[in-house]
């Protein structure tokens, strides 16, 4: 596991910073912001169409992931509040040849797809989505990916306080809060920038 997520957070990490670095490097503040048709190049049409089937295919993945606990969350108190009722507790029994039977349960069906179906025409509202992810981005990534591993790992080491270790981290942990911060300010600036020319239900392209 150690392997698995050191390689695949060095491979991510790469590939981000190269864009990035040779993207800011190039074009400094005129680099767009979509970098397949941001110069005006359309061909060759299949590179286009596997980069954003393989976008398709990442959020799609993401969103189910970091759905499931707010789903899970949502159906637990539903049967716990109505235990009786048939509508949040029973399973439907379906019959597919060749596989094993699919329990259906008509809540969760209403609303995981009402919870789509709201989240789509929100995300729809927002043009600007570049800014939204950035935003969402920077406020994720100080608490998820800096600040509670760190705790965590200070905590199962019984590091002591003042430490050099703990100094490290720390100071560690404290850059990377900046970073935030100055991420989610730019996201915010960008915001107020596209809100000025907002048009419901339009892309910027």
């Amino acid at each position: 596991m150690k392997k698995a997520t050191l390689l695949s957070v060095g491979v991510t990490t790469f590939f981000y910073m190269l864009c990035g670095c040779t993207g800011y490097a190039a074009f400094r503040d005129l680099s767009p912001v979509n970098l397949l048709t941001g110069f005006g190049f359309y061909n060759p049409f299949w590179h286009l169409d596997i980069a954003n089937a393989a976008i398709v295919i990442h959020l799609v993945g993401a969103y189910q992931v970091y759905c499931q606990p707010l789903f899970a969350l949502v159906e637990k108190t539903a049967s716990e509040k109505f235990p009786d009722s048939k509508f949040t507790t029973k399973d439907i029994k379906i019959s597919i040849p060749g596989f094993r039977t699919y329990n259906l349960n008509l809540f969760r069906l209403v609303w995981r797809t009402c919870f789509v179906m709201i989240t789509t025409l929100i995300s729809m509202l927002l043009p600007f989505f570049n800014d939204i992810f950035r935003l969402l981005g920077a406020l994720g990534f100080w608490p998820l990916t800096i600040y509670f591993p760190v705790e965590m790992y200070i905590s199962q080491k019984k590091m002591p306080k003042w430490s050099t270790t703990w100094l490290c981290l720390q100071v560690l942990s404290i850059a990377c809060l900046v970073i935030t911060i100055a991420a989610a300010a730019g996201s915010i600036a960008g915001i107020v920038l596209d809100l000025k020319s907002y048009t419901s239900f339009s892309t910027g392209y």
